[in-house]
């Protein structure tokens, strides 16, 4: 099994979602010992945004590329090949402003190809993505899930994979995490035990 770990929050050693998709991998590996991780922090200095180069890059025949774009073309087809490579998503999804981090956007947009990830057809769009499982680690300083505050944050991700054809979702949360230590040690024992039984 090939398995992509993504972390998307700014906060280094100090963000819950990454300790928390941290402990997800381990039992994972724990499970099945042959797992393969890649692994990459959306957050990382050099992490590539889709903007106006990236998108020329792509949109240029690649015969016809200047070298500034061959190398964009290819830190694209590196993060396309990633998502299409995996059987298992782990993606930690802080919560920033009621949705994702920007960071975590950029990477959807570099992932959400047409006549890639999905096509339009004669009976609709069809998402070409199929047969992977995502576990989304969301966390959030308030609570949000099942409320209409949450609908932008893991409402949103279920539906853009969704769109790519991913149906199977394990959602674990960590809420509350700003309302005080008692709440913040209750949300990560109710996450660790979701955990265990992914």
């Amino acid at each position: 099994m090939k398995l992509l770990h993504l972390d998307s929050s700014i906060l280094g050693a100090h963000s819950t979602s990454r300790l928390l998709t941290a402990e997800v991998v381990e039992a994972i590996k724990l499970a099945e010992p042959s797992v393969s991780v890649a692994y990459r922090d959306l957050a990382a200095p050099d992490a590539l945004p889709l903007d106006s180069a990236v998108l020329g890059a792509r949109s240029t025949p690649a015969d016809q590329r200047t070298p500034e774009q061959q190398a964009l073309a290819a830190k694209a087809d590196a993060v396309m090949a990633e998502f299409l490579a995996a059987d298992t998503i782990v993606l930690g999804a802080p919560m920033y402003n009621f949705t994702v981090p920007t960071q975590l956007k950029a990477w959807i947009d570099l992932v959400a190809v047409a006549g890639v990830t999905f096509r339009y057809g004669a009976n609709g769009v069809e998402g070409l993505a199929k047969g992977k499982r995502v576990v989304i680690v969301a966390t959030a300083g308030g609570v949000h899930a099942g409320q209409p505050s949450g609908q932008a944050h893991v409402g949103y991700l279920k539906q853009v994979l969704g769109f790519l054809g991913i149906t199977d979702f394990r959602v674990i949360t960590a809420e509350g995490l700003a309302l005080g230590p008692d709440a913040r040690d209750a949300a990560l024992v109710s996450a660790r035990k979701d955990i265990a039984t992914v």
